[in-house]
């Protein structure tokens, strides 16, 4: 991946010893970010940057991190189906805290993960048209409402205190895509540090929600929301659709009804994937 150096740009990122950060972090500091890194726990592999130790309910703690910061990206939460009342603290109270600290470390900028459940049932378009970056929350499971809440407090915070907020309704953030949806929905590890550099970089102000996915033949995800702020993806999951698709195969016997019907595939089916792991890093 090549990007823009850029100089003298600090964010934070919480959520920094997940999945998603692990993709991120390294990239960022490839392009010349200081990053501050906030999870309950530090990984073996810390990036060469400064950790704080704290969950995200701890506001106090998060405003001495953030401080000085150019921008936060917020990635901590639970993934994937739970509990209400855990995906309330970690998902809801936890972005709610998050961009309360921003606020008072006079961060001007937040960019949030969101998810294509916080919109999952929406309909799959027909062949050539396109989901809207916009289009309105319908979510698929309580993780998609939690999704749906924090986009609601980003745009609170644009509003009411004139933060810059955008949204990334992060739809198959992989490795490579693992099923027949995914050739529609894969967002790369490349490029989903591209959107998080092109988010960085845009001088836009406001609240804006845009898709979080690769350039993919089959996509039915508008890319104009990327475009308007500079996201071109690269990544296409199209190379892998031959192993994917080749009849008999477990992957294209998985695809189901749930699938074709609803951006959100399975996750709008009465047992929707849970999140197993007892921990809230993305």
């Amino acid at each position: 991946m090549t990007a823009a150096k850029v100089s003298g740009r600090r964010i934070a990122v919480t959520g920094a010893a997940g999945s998603l950060a692990r993709d991120i972090i390294p990239r960022l500091v490839s392009a010349g970010y200081t990053v501050s890194c906030v999870d309950r726990v530090a990984p073996e592999e810390g990036f060469g940057q400064e950790w704080t130790l704290t969950e995200v309910a701890e506001t106090e703690v998060l405003v001495e991190s953030f401080r000085g910061c150019d921008a936060v990206i917020h990635l901590a939460g639970i993934p994937l189906e739970d509990d209400w009342e855990r995906l309330l603290a970690a998902n809801i109270d936890g972005t709610y805290s998050v961009l309360e600290a921003a606020r008072q470390a006079g961060v001007p900028k937040a960019v949030l993960a969101s998810s294509i459940h916080a919109t999952g049932f929406t309909a799959v378009p027909a062949h050539g048209e396109l989901v809207p970056d916009t289009t309105p929350v319908r979510p698929n499971t309580l993780y998609g409402v939690s999704k749906a809440a924090l986009e609601a407090l980003g745009s609170y915070y644009a509003d009411r205190h004139g933060m810059d907020v955008l949204c990334l309704r992060i739809a198959s953030r992989f490795d490579r895509p693992r099923d027949v949806r995914m050739l529609s929905t894969w967002l790369s590890p490349d490029d989903a540090a591209r959107l998080c550099i092109a988010a960085l970089a845009d001088p836009g102000h406001g609240f804006r929600i845009l898709w979080g996915v690769s350039a993919n033949t089959r996509s039915y995800l508008s890319p104009d929301g990327g475009a308007a702020i500079g996201y071109f993806p690269q990544d296409n999951a199209e190379k892998y659709a031959p192993e994917l698709t080749e009849p008999d195969t477990p992957e294209a016997a998985s695809e189901t009804e749930w699938d074709r019907s609803y951006i959100g595939g399975v996750f709008c089916s009465p047992n929707p994937p849970r999140h197993l792991a007892p921990q809230t890093s993305r």
